[in-house]
């Protein structure tokens, strides 16, 4: 239905700009006999020229405009698709069509846009790519419930720009390393590397946007595109319809995967859950330019076009540290320990998606799982005992209230117990600990756990079942056949010794 509003704007263009019918039809919509009954009849408020017959919306149509103009206030990411606004219409008792919801829809925004003057404004050249030429990326924020808790998460989205065959990855930052390891799975995921890779001026991969398309890029960036042999193409600033097919993807993802995504216990399950709906979706979407065939039929052919995978990039970002007294590294507010022969000394940390290694003297001394605080206010502190028992044994007496101690193996807090009700005990315990250093730490345990159950706690006794444990088995028994018997004895004959020896006569 016609509103005030429009019918002033087409007065306006006809009695004012003399603008033609025929281009008047093309900005509204409208149909060119629609727009003549009100300018010949000079109608200033439009009225129904129907049949006089109501549409199973018409009771609705109040209720839909006030929820479209509601939606189109909401940020992008938030807004209502058309489908869902027809299954709520549905709950109030609306049995028509989701096709006349649509096309409501689609009338409404457009006499939004002539109101606004923007229509005819983006006017844009539909792109082809060849199999295998091309994939474009994109981040996006959506929410996920993880562990109990609605969280933000960054989703990084890939898309073949031939088959349209995408992928999806959570991660809880939009940093270096979660880019890096992002690619690698996508490329296992889509079977392949394409030969160019279409992104946006992401603070990840363009340290500073010149004149055209001239782009500083990123090193480790740069490090990344040289090992998967692809060449990187960045949009101009602005932009985003020069990736429109990822753009759309984005959009799409909100409605096909997160706005039906169940709770998740890890982050590695969303992750797990997110391929496998990637790869059903494949199955059942059609390929926007072959209606007949799905995306992951056009997908199969694309295969042979890609690139085979290589191994892994080592996508770390690596930063200098100082090691504190406490033979800790500080990273994110949170603090990781290392040997203590590194205390005070600067060391390199290698930061990953889920994991940092510490890097000295050309060999790794420390690794830990990456901790990702949501709270800013709060810290923690990943302790490896291993890694003060150099101190430990200078200073025995650090053993009963060692932070790092606190998280040892159960059978360790056992000994421990025993040990230290005796004079010396807590001298022992370190040399126990210190077995770690020289023998596998489950044998020790096994070790440990086997004098506890004989009841003697000493060092000596497991040193001696460790010793058992680690030495070679005896070798089984030989089986030699029966011994050789002789037929005939032979015989003690000393004279063949007299034809032996030289006779010699006296002279």
């Amino acid at each position: 239905m016609i509103t005030v509003e429009l019918l002033s704007v087409i007065r306006r263009w006809h009695l004012r700009d003399q603008m033609s019918i025929r281009e008047i039809a093309k900005r509204s919509g409208l149909s060119r006999n629609t727009i003549k009954k009100y300018l010949r009849n000079d109608i200033v408020t439009p009225q129904y020229m129907g049949q006089g017959r109501m549409s199973k919306l018409s009771p609705y149509t109040v209720k839909l405009q006030q929820w479209l103009k509601a939606e189109s206030k909401r940020g992008r990411k938030e807004r209502r698709s058309v489908k869902q606004l027809y299954h709520d219409l549905v709950k109030l008792g609306y049995i028509g069509s989701y096709d006349r919801v649509a096309a409501f829809a689609k009338k409404w925004r457009l006499q939004q846009q002539l109101l606004a003057g923007t229509i005819g404004r983006g006017a844009f050249i539909p792109l082809t790519f060849a199999p295998g030429e091309a994939f474009q990326f994109d981040w996006s924020e959506d929410w996920a419930v993880i562990g109990n808790e609605r969280i933000k998460l960054q989703i990084a989205h890939f898309k073949l720009a031939h088959s349209r065959a995408f992928y999806l990855r959570a991660y809880p930052l939009q940093t270096h390393e979660m880019l890096f390891d992002a690619h690698h799975h996508a490329f296992l995921c889509l079977g392949g590397i394409p030969k160019r890779g279409i992104y946006d001026n992401m603070r990840t991969a363009v340290d500073k946007v010149g004149r055209g398309k001239q782009r500083t890029v990123n090193a480790r960036f740069k490090a990344m595109t040289s090992h998967y042999l692809f060449e990187a193409e960045f949009c101009n600033p602005a932009s985003g319809w020069e990736k429109g097919q990822v753009e759309k993807n984005v959009q799409d993802a909100r409605h096909q995967m997160w706005h039906q995504a169940p709770p998740f216990a890890s982050l590695e399950a969303l992750n797990d859950w997110l391929t496998e709906r990637c790869m059903a979706l494949w199955q059942q979407v059609a390929h926007p330019e072959d209606r007949q065939q799905t995306i992951a039929a056009v997908w199969q052919l694309e295969q042979p076009t890609l690139m085979l995978v290589p191994q892994s990039f080592d996508g770390f970002v690596e930063y200098t540290k100082r090691v504190t007294p406490t033979c800790l590294v500080n990273f994110e507010r949170n603090r990781y320990s290392v040997p203590a022969s590194f205390a005070n000394r600067h060391v390199s940390l290698r930061v990953y998606a889920d994991h940092l290694t510490m890097v000295a003297e050309m060999a790794v001394i420390a690794e830990h799982k990456r901790i990702i605080n949501r709270d800013h206010r709060s810290s923690m502190t990943c302790y490896e005992w291993q890694h003060y028992l150099s101190v430990l044994q200078r200073k025995p007496g650090a053993l009963r209230n060692g932070a790092p101690f606190t998280a040892l193996p159960d059978a360790f807090k056992q000994l421990q117990t025993k040990l230290l009700t005796r004079a010396g005990g807590d001298r022992e315990m370190v040399e126990v600990l210190s077995l770690v250093l020289h023998y596998d730490e489950a044998l020790v345990l096994a070790a440990i756990e086997e004098s506890l159950a004989l009841g003697v706690a000493s060092k000596a006794n497991i040193l001696n079942i460790l010793r058992r444990m680690i030495s070679p088995a005896p070798p089984p028994l030989a089986d030699t056949p029966q011994r050789l018997s002789l037929n005939e004895e032979p015989l003690a004959n000393v004279e063949r010794y007299d034809g032996l020896r030289e006779v010699r006569h006296a002279a």
